[in-house]
């Protein structure tokens, strides 16, 4: 497992929704930074992990309802760092 792969995947997901703009993502995506932050510091990874399944649940949601606004190519990093 990279942990580095990890962070980047989380760091675009984090970005992603940023982009959306939407106050439903708002939780998520500081969750995400935060976990980023925390990892730059410590180099645990599990919140990464945790809040990273969080986010590829939600794109994959968002994605099929909307599915020009999300990069599958984020969706799918996220997929194969988390497997």
């Amino acid at each position: 497992m990279n942990t580095e792969k990890i962070r980047n995947a989380c760091e675009a997901a984090a970005q992603a929704f940023a982009r959306l703009n939407r106050d439903a993502y708002t939780d998520i995506q500081s969750k995400l930074e935060y976990c980023i932050g925390s990892y730059d510091h410590d180099k645990n990874p599990s919140g990464l992990i945790e809040y990273g399944k969080v986010a590829l649940n939600e794109l994959k949601a968002f994605k099929s309802q909307n599915p020009r606004k999300v990069n599958q190519k984020i969706i799918k990093d996220l997929e194969k760092q988390l497997s």
